[in-house]
């Protein structure tokens, strides 16, 4: 009997043990999902998403070889201009004004010091306004003091506002993790896009200029009242990604949040279909299957 019941001890927290697991499993699964979003203390770029957005950060990083040396050089030619020529060591100043040398070494050297960083620059530049293909999704994003109004340019168009989450809203939206739904960047609706899809994002405002920008796709377009500006990305990776608009727009500027949830083709189509009818209930839907509530459940069962 004392084997039996050991036995029986030793099945259910193994079975605890393996439920737990798999809720962390699916937990930690969620939470890499999301992709990206600004960190305390952060100084560098977010995790790239999109090609163009590596070819930026590589890009900084290049600049860095060429920033770092010549502030060093500087700050020592001070130092030594300082210490060598200060008025105690030196009571009659020099009267040099002209050294041939030094005339051709700072002439010849930032001219080709800014030929090395002006080339990949022009080349970054031209990719940014050159899509390598066809858009196969283009979305109408437009500026309004403070919030967003997205229009997909589909059969039977879909349009709906996107505006910053309020507190008191989280638990009815399902959005009360805020380390994937943080303070002041989560919104009611994100704008939902398919992995590795060519977007097109056609960018305006109907009140003053604001600008559509998402850092971990390298994209950045001001939105000009009366005025369609054009950007594109194609985002490799799924996730729930945030920006903000980054033109100074009025009292609420810091609270305009921009968030492209990117999912898989079949669970953008399921979203579609059923968010042209039904936009709350296609957005929990899609939460449900993304952030894998209904799978720790489960588990937990």
């Amino acid at each position: 009997m004392r084997k039996f019941l050991a036995g029986a001890k030793s099945l259910a927290s193994a079975k605890s043990l393996a439920s737990a697991t798999a809720a962390a499993m699916v937990v930690a699964g969620a939470s890499a999902a999301h992709a990206a979003q600004p960190q305390p203390w952060e100084i560098g770029f977010q995790p790239p998403a999109t090609d163009m957005m590596r070819q930026i950060e590589w890009f900084g990083n290049y600049t860095m070889w060429f920033i770092v040396p010549i502030t060093i050089l500087v700050l020592v030619l001070l130092a030594v201009c300082i210490w060598k020529f200060r008025a105690s060591v030196n009571p009659v100043p020099s009267q040099t004004s002209h050294n041939t040398l030094i005339e051709v070494l700072w002439t010849v050297g930032p001219v080709v010091i800014l030929l090395f960083i002006a080339i990949p620059s022009f080349q970054l530049l031209t990719a940014q306004y050159t899509p390598p293909e066809e858009a196969k999704l283009t979305i109408k994003a437009t500026g309004n003091q403070w919030n967003w109004d997205y229009e997909y340019q589909v059969d039977k168009t879909l349009s709906f506002n996107s505006a910053i989450l309020q507190d008191g809203d989280r638990k009815a939206a399902g959005k009360e993790d805020r380390k994937v739904y943080p303070r002041l960047l989560a919104v009611d609706n994100e704008l939902v896009v398919p992995v590795n899809t060519m977007t097109r994002v056609l960018v305006t405002a109907t009140d003053v200029i604001h600008s559509f920008a998402m850092p971990a796709f390298g994209i950045k377009m001001d939105a000009v009242p009366g005025r369609t500006n054009e950007t594109w990305f194609k985002a490799e990776k799924e996730g729930l990604y945030y920006g903000q608009c980054s033109q100074l727009c009025g009292k609420d500027h810091a609270f305009m949040p921009i968030a492209i949830r990117v999912v898989s083709d079949a669970q953008y189509n399921t979203w579609l279909a059923a968010a042209k009818t039904d936009l709350p209930g296609a957005n929990k839907a899609l939460m449900a299957e993304v952030d894998g509530t209904n799978k720790v459940a489960a588990a937990g069962n």
